[in-house]
């Protein structure tokens, strides 16, 4: 699969021949706490990956009370406006979550679900956005994120083709630099439903970096789209499967988040490193006169014998007559004596 284009991501660029952008997403696991969002921060840093992300909500301006629970998770909240409420930062706050993203040279991210979230985050500087599932049909606050012309990363997971169609058309007739994710909004989302098939699709129909937002709780999936191709992979983190929230069972830990990051390194390395099996073939050289085998005497061979198949045997180490020439010195006749084990050259034989 070969993605079309690249986009520019601050100083980094995402795309066809660079390394996998790894976007790890906080969302709601600080639990409204921010000393726990900035240990995410740190944690996200130290395993490796480029980018954290989280989501924005203002409650006032982006739900009502009557909103109803998904799953209803918390014993502290009577209604989903008051989780939402509870998830709020200060401006201020925000801006420190990202001047320490900064600091840990992490790229920040952060879905906006209102146009108070929005503007809030174009107040701190931001240097991307990303379009959660739910948004993807929100096409004024899409069109906002588009007229600040910085790059803008859609999220499929409750989109149809008819619904991304449109939100793609959205940004190509705003001249916008956008990618797209494979996504399935299901926690955890099971292997069949991840639709890996849909990198290759979307990177044919749009013509745009494409990439995975993984819900399955595990590595395996973002391994599989980074040795696909993949330009982006994004998944939810979580401190341990025993920590509070409605996304920690679609969660990796950190110590997987470190496995994932230097998987995809390597994936990509393999991906865009040619090998040309003589030119290795050759630097095993050595070796090969260490593990390939040679014709020797079976027995303590006297001169005059003409050689039987049981007369041989084939033993390590090489250097000697190659297995392959077996056939061509049966029924030829030693020029000389030759003890059990000794290696059979051309010399030795008439």
């Amino acid at each position: 699969m070969a993605n079309a284009g690249d986009i520019q991501i601050g100083n980094r660029k995402v795309g066809e021949g660079n390394r996998p952008l790894i976007i790890a997403e906080i969302a709601q696991a600080h639990d409204g706490s921010l000393g726990t969002a900035h240990a995410f921060i740190d944690a996200i840093a130290d395993a490796g990956a480029d980018a954290v992300k989280f989501q924005t909500h203002i409650a006032s301006a982006e739900s009502t009370v009557n909103e109803p629970w998904r799953v209803k998770f918390s014993k502290q909240d009577a209604t989903r406006y008051d989780y939402w409420r509870r998830m709020e930062f200060t401006r201020e706050q925000w801006a420190g979550l990202k001047t320490h993203a900064d600091e840990r040279g992490l790229i920040f991210l952060s879905s906006p679900f209102s146009p108070e979230a929005f503007e809030l985050l174009k107040s701190i500087g931001v240097i991307a956005w990303k379009v959660a599932s739910g948004e993807v049909t929100n096409l004024p606050l899409l069109q906002m994120m588009l007229d600040t012309n910085l790059p803008v990363l859609l999220s499929s997971g409750m989109s149809s083709m008819a619904d991304l169609d449109r939100a793609v058309e959205t940004c190509r007739a705003a001249k916008g630099s956008f990618g797209v994710f494979q996504c399935t909004t299901m926690y955890p989302c099971p292997p069949e439903k991840i639709g890996l098939n849909l990198l290759r699709e979307f990177c044919e129909r749009y013509g745009c970096v494409v990439g995975l937002s993984d819900h399955s709780g595990k590595i395996f999936s973002s391994l599989a789209a980074a040795t696909l191709g993949a330009s982006m992979i994004e998944l939810h983190v979580t401190f341990s499967r025993q920590m509070f929230g409605p996304d920690v069972l679609a969660s990796v830990t950190f110590p997987e988040l470190k496995q994932l990051v230097e998987g995809v390194a390597d994936i990509h390395r393999m991906r865009t490193t040619d090998v040309k099996k003589d030119a290795v073939a050759a630097e095993m050289s050595a070796m090969k006169g260490i593990f390939q085998k040679t014709i020797v005497a079976r027995t303590d061979l006297k001169f005059g014998t003409v050689l039987r198949e049981s007369d041989v045997a084939l033993k390590k180490a090489g250097g000697g007559i190659p297995p392959e020439k077996l056939s061509t010195i049966i029924g030829r006749r030693l020029s000389r004596d030759v003890k059990v084990d000794v290696a059979l050259s051309e010399s030795d034989l008439n």
